[in-house]
């Protein structure tokens, strides 16, 4: 993370609110997770933070992408399409998986022609696909425990561990190739049991289909794996240990190990800069209202349940404060419990940790504009 006094020259030399991604903190992530899991491609969740510079940074080391709607697969290909002959790689099955297991009939027959890998968890994307993608690769996502994860994925995707065997096999027969198997424990997981009883599970579908005449090559462990947000949340190279040992337990080497890590590649490259624009002092308690809020870079706060810190660049004794956005909705409420300093108008305050799910989710509710972008050490 850029010093506090890289942060105000930047802001006042950008203006705020400012998103500043810095390419080397992204590039250190990503060394960390091919660390720790050697044997697992990175699939990055483009959702997470769809930034053609992430795109273009996580490439050049060498990641693959998960993307879940056609403009995020038209990102990562109209990149890779024009590098250079030298540089450019095969992006079908070793770059790409479209992981939404429900898709529209146009965005099917946009995709066939690639012959992409595709999830899908029910018998109704079958017929979709076997009418309008018949060429693509398939990988049923499976429903498993999501326990203890921020943000619960279950209830909307997943087929159950009973269908699944039944499922692939009926995609077998209208014609269509099944790879393999995929889930998600939830986002921002903090349960790493959630891990172990989904490779498990997984293990015993895998060993089921195989006896039933398919032959499934790959395992797609999918995201959740959590950003440090605070102390609390546990080392990664912990979840690495434990799911590298379930891996190496339950399946042969020959199977191929795909991740979708999207909030752990991309949260804590990016620092958000803002500007105290009001403050007021209300039944005894300090309010600060700023240049940024939930409508903006701050929708973590209501959407993903992340309570980012608000940090002054200015020091000084600290008072619980409020700190609301700048639109006229009450809604718009980033803490009611920020230790801050006692700030002038137009006194800067930031947030570390805000690449993910952020600027993704900006939107240009009652006219303010989303957060100025730069880069460091692109």
């Amino acid at each position: 993370m850029a010093k506090p006094k890289l942060l105000q020259q930047l802001a006042r030399e950008h203006g705020t609110p400012l998103f500043i991604i810095d390419h080397e903190v992204l590039r250190e992530t990503y060394r960390q997770f091919k660390k720790y899991m050697p044997r697992v491609q990175a699939y990055y969740a483009v959702k997470s933070n769809p930034h053609p510079e992430v795109v273009r940074t996580l490439y050049k080391m060498g990641a693959s992408f998960d993307v879940a709607s056609m403009p995020e697969f038209e990102l990562v290909h109209d990149y890779i399409k024009h590098l250079p002959a030298k540089e450019r790689q095969d992006f079908i099955w070793d770059k790409i998986i479209y992981a939404n297991p429900v898709k529209a009939i146009e965005t099917l027959e946009a995709l066939d022609q690639y012959k992409i890998l595709l999830t899908y968890d029910n018998i109704e994307e079958v017929k979709k696909i076997k009418k309008h993608a018949p060429n693509s690769g398939l990988v049923l996502r499976l429903q498993v425990p999501n326990t203890g994860s921020v943000v619960e994925l279950s209830s909307k995707f997943g087929c159950p561990s009973g269908e699944a065997v039944d499922l692939m096999l009926a995609a077998k027969k209208a014609g269509l190739g099944v790879e393999g198997i995929s889930f998600h424990v939830g986002s921002q997981c903090t349960n790493f049991e959630n891990y172990v009883q989904a490779l498990n599970l997984a293990a015993g579908i895998f060993n089921e289909a195989n006896s039933r005449g398919l032959n499934l090559k790959l395992l797609d462990i999918g995201g959740g794996f959590p950003a440090p947000y605070d102390n609390q949340v546990k080392p990664f190279k912990e979840l690495a240990r434990k799911i590298n040992a379930e891996i190496d337990r339950l399946f042969p080497k020959d199977i191929e190990i795909l991740a979708e890590p999207g909030r752990f590649m991309s949260a804590t490259c990016a620092t958000l800069v803002s500007k105290v624009i009001g403050k007021a002092d209300r039944s005894g308690k300090r309010l600060y209202y700023i240049d940024d809020g939930i409508y903006h870079t701050y929708s973590g706060v209501l959407c993903d349940h992340i309570p980012y810190q608000v940090k002054a660049i200015k020091k000084g004794a600290t008072q619980i404060s409020s700190v609301f956005g700048p639109t006229c909705d009450a809604l718009d409420t980033i803490s009611l419990s920020n230790p801050l300093p006692d700030l002038k108008i137009g006194d800067y305050v930031y947030s570390e940790n805000i690449g993910a799910y952020t600027w993704a989710s900006s939107t240009n509710f009652n006219g303010f504009p989303p957060a100025t972008v730069i880069h460091l050490n692109k």
